[in-house]
């Protein structure tokens, strides 16, 4: 099994390396790995002990953040690496000022595995919510540095429960500790031997908490907005924007911003073929003021402001429910705003609690969406929706303070 995973490892850089002149975001992946070694051997400062944290992409990055910044305030001496797999994390957080140094993880080959723990030297590691590498961990466990996974979460179905996953479960074993985000993933990793867990919960809720603590007014969707209700549609897909051109039509008093999820070029100007008269962020300066008011449609061609434009709505709905999962949920719900989603959304802890609570809203088609636009509308008078929203975000806050907690009674922070 070890020799498939290095092959499959192998042919997935190696397809990426074929696509990336005509594929952008594989571009990036491939050019930021490129003489991966030379680059930080010159960069990162030798013999310096590390403090590792990894991340797949944004999301996770915005999902761990709070840990990274109870370390980086409490501990501002020690010397912290951020590693991301995917470019959309890399290339919006490369220069952070969290970490001392930002790069992309090297494939996950034993080679890469030991020359890259050699260069940082991390005293313990922090993976968010997934990606399990077997190298990289093995490496880590001969060594006996201490990996953590926080906000993780497991469900029956994963390769690591099947009766072929012996290979998979084994990654699990190089784990420290895994502070787990419900009881099912809890429940689930102990039936399978593991003891080494603990229920914390989702550290996303203490970064999403304080978002509008920190909400930045923006001029151009102040001007926008003007005195219109808002629905603030988050990390759209193409299939999600359809439904959302169809809405538009049939609810000539809302205004609607658009944040998707992709803004290369192309995706931009298939959403201008749904939205002729749509402004784009990038271009609001060449615009009227008479064309500002009167546009019904704003596009964000731009990344970083997601987490402030849901301060604008009145309802929120999140792409990627037609793809391969919704997106971020809890950013919307802290603003207090009723959250519309697509139906892949079963593998979101969050977002089964916001229907359970009444706050999230499952669609799987236009006139579903309709139907739930249409009540939400009455629901805001209420707002009942909203408020459920925010307490249920406010209510399960806590899991950075659990786990700065443990890191200091195993003294890895001193």
């Amino acid at each position: 099994m070890r020799l498939l995973y290095s092959l499959g490892i192998h042919l997935y850089g190696l397809l990426l390396r074929l696509i990336a002149p005509f594929h952008p975001k594989a571009k990036l992946w491939v050019n930021g790995r490129r003489d991966w070694y030379a680059r930080m051997s010159q960069t990162v400062e030798t013999g310096q002990n590390h403090i590792w944290f990894h991340f797949a992409s944004l999301g996770e990055f915005e999902q761990g953040r709070a840990v990274l910044e109870g370390v980086k305030k409490d501990f501002p001496l020690k010397k912290i690496v951020i590693t991301f797999y995917s470019p959309s994390g890399y290339e919006v957080r490369k220069n952070t000022n969290l970490a001392d140094y930002v790069f992309y993880l090297p494939e996950d080959t034993a080679k890469n595995a030991k020359q890259f723990i050699d260069l940082i030297h991390p005293e313990f590691v922090v993976f968010t919510k997934y990606e399990y590498w077997y190298y990289y961990f093995s490496e880590l466990k001969s060594r006996n540095i201490p990996l953590f996974m926080i906000s993780a979460i497991f469900r029956p179905n994963q390769i690591f429960f099947q009766p072929y996953g012996g290979f998979f479960r084994e990654i699990l074993t190089s784990v420290t500790y895994f502070f787990l985000q419900n009881e099912e993933s809890v429940h689930l990793l102990k039936e399978h031997g593991f003891r080494n867990v603990g229920l914390t919960g989702d550290t996303r809720f203490d970064r999403v908490v304080e978002l509008p603590k920190q909400q930045k007014s923006i001029t151009e969707v102040n001007q926008f907005v003007g005195t219109s209700p808002v629905l603030v549609a988050g990390s759209t897909w193409l299939e999600d924007e359809k439904l959302l051109k169809d809405l538009m039509l049939q609810f000539p008093d809302w205004k609607l911003i658009l944040a998707p999820h992709e803004i290369h070029e192309a995706h931009i100007e298939a959403i201008l073929l749904l939205f002729p008269d749509a402004l784009r962020f990038s271009n609001f300066a060449q615009h009227t003021f008479q064309k500002i008011v009167d546009a019904r449609v704003l596009i964000i061609d731009n990344m970083g402001m997601l987490s402030s434009l849901y301060g604008y709505g009145k309802i929120s709905y999140i792409g990627g429910g037609f793809g391969v999962g919704i997106h971020n949920t809890l950013e919307a719900a802290t603003y207090g705003i009723p959250v519309i989603f697509g139906p892949k959304y079963h593998k979101f802890q969050e977002a089964k609690d916001l229907i359970e609570q009444g706050a999230g809203f499952s669609i799987q088609d236009a006139e579903k969406l309709h139907d739930v636009f249409v009540c939400l509308q009455e629901e805001i008078k209420r707002d009942y929706a909203g408020k459920q929203a925010k307490c249920y975000v406010q209510q399960h806050a806590g899991a950075t303070a659990i786990i700065m907690k443990y890191l200091r009674t195993k003294k890895l922070l001193t």
